[in-house]
């Protein structure tokens, strides 16, 4: 049986906020805001001692310029000890994996023993740029000594340099939003609106029963919010509780308005919220009293042609952490995939159960295989519970691990892809 060279890496506590759509609830809150919360609740919740946390490994995917290592200002508004180490991490919607799979090496080599690990996203709170001119000018103005100085650094400002430009939705390499990508995706392989459409509408039915079930208690805190911290927010907002299959079908499509299959209801929606973890040695587990929700047994990454097919680079992550783990697809439990368009789901299923692709792309190693459907996001996925780019990760992390105590299963594969053609796939086990 394969396993990971060091130490043996618990997960022992997990918690998220709730998801919530962008513009909506959280709007009032930054990423540190939200990051604070987790994990500061977190820690009161698992009730360790502060001084028992060595590190705060965190990620944000779309940064405050005022504070580029949201790790540490989280440590730091959190209460936390000043002499923590804390550093940020980012890989798109993998962040929180990143977070993960770094503090996890560390504990295994010896280097630490407990770290609280996540990531957060507020997308109702982007940072807003100005263009190169301006910056130019207010750099230059500053330098001025007096106001007719200033007022000259801005003389070749025009109106057109004044307008704001917000975070890129392209990809710098190829100029292709994300989900007009994931459209090449469907066309390129096959995958029809109505498949998308069942999808979507699986996703939402499935959070909604999960919800009503409460098995999501043990998963999301509630949140202060407001702008006088006077309301509180206990559920995602964004779970179709009344889905209906045949509702999906009257939406447009947003990417290609003429041939299109993606629209708003078979992709994830822009979301704030955050999710974090708490993972340590086996032993230091022992020694604090803490009982393990799993362990992580295996990951690995990837990465593809952006210009090819951005969001399958899961196709190459899960055979390599399958192979790492040394484990077939047939022996996990539960598949726990992000969901960021219907149609990349359903691309990467496709190309895990190839014989076609892995002869192609695999060096002839042979399909992974397919997953049945009851083993797939049992508890619904990112189209319906939300995608807070850094939090995502650590959702799907503690989400499998609940799962599994539920069922009493043993081992679950995550795989999540991100922007920049990445992907990230790691093996959990609970024994």
């Amino acid at each position: 049986m394969a396993s990971r060279p060091g130490r043996r890496v618990a997960i022992v506590a997990g918690l998220r906020t709730p998801f919530v759509k962008s513009g909506t609830a959280f709007k009032d809150l930054s990423a540190l805001e939200l990051g604070r919360q987790v994990v500061s609740e977190l820690v009161q919740r698992a009730e360790i001692p502060a001084s028992a946390i060595d590190q705060l490994v965190f990620g944000t995917v779309i940064p405050s310029v005022q504070m580029p290592n949201i790790a540490r200002e989280i440590g730091l508004a959190a209460g936390l000890p000043k002499s923590m180490d804390a550093y940020s991490v980012t890989r798109a919607c993998a962040t929180s994996i990143q977070a993960l799979t770094n503090a996890a090496d560390a504990i295994a080599l010896g280097e630490i023993d407990l770290a609280i690990v996540g990531g957060a996203e507020a997308l109702s709170d982007v940072p807003i740029s100005y263009s190169r001119p301006v910056a130019q000018a207010v750099v230059a103005a500053s330098k001025g000594r007096n106001l007719m100085e200033k007022l000259q650094a801005f003389h070749e400002v025009s109106a057109k340099d004044l307008l704001p430009v917000a975070p890129a939705i392209a990809e710098y390499s190829t100029g292709l939003s994300m989900g007009e990508s994931a459209e090449k995706m469907a066309k390129e392989n096959g995958i029809s609106r109505e498949a998308q459409d069942a999808w979507a509408h699986r996703s939402h039915f499935l959070a909604a029963q999960a919800w009503e079930a409460g098995k999501f208690a043990k998963e999301v805190m509630r949140v202060v919010t407001g702008r006088n911290f006077d309301k509180v927010v206990a559920e995602d907002n964004i779970v179709r509780k009344d889905s209906k299959l045949d509702g999906y079908a009257k939406l447009k499509p947003v990417f290609d308005r003429r041939y299109g299959s993606i629209t708003a209801g078979n992709a994830s929606p822009l979301t704030d919220g955050a999710a974090a973890l708490i993972i340590c040695s086996e032993e230091r587990a022992r020694e604090l009293g803490l009982k393990p929700l799993g362990f992580l047994r295996a990951y690995a990454y990837a990465a593809v042609d952006p210009a090819w097919q951005l969001l399958q680079a899961p196709a190459f992550s899960a055979p390599k952490a399958l192979k790492r783990a040394g484990m077939k697809l047939s022996d996990i439990d539960l598949v726990e995939i992000h969901e960021a368009f219907a149609a990349q789901v359903l691309s990467n299923l496709q190309a895990w159960a190839s014989k076609k692709f892995a002869d192609q792309y695999l060096g002839g190693a042979g399909p992974i295989g397919e997953v049945p459907d009851e083993k797939i996001n049992p508890r619904g996925g990112s189209i319906s519970l939300g995608h807070p780019f850094g939090g995502t990760g650590a959702r799907l992390v503690h989400q499998a691990l609940r799962e599994l105590a539920d069922k009493d299963k043993n081992t679950a594969l995550i795989s999540v892809c991100a922007a920049g053609g990445l992907g990230a796939a790691c093996i959990l086990e609970r024994n």
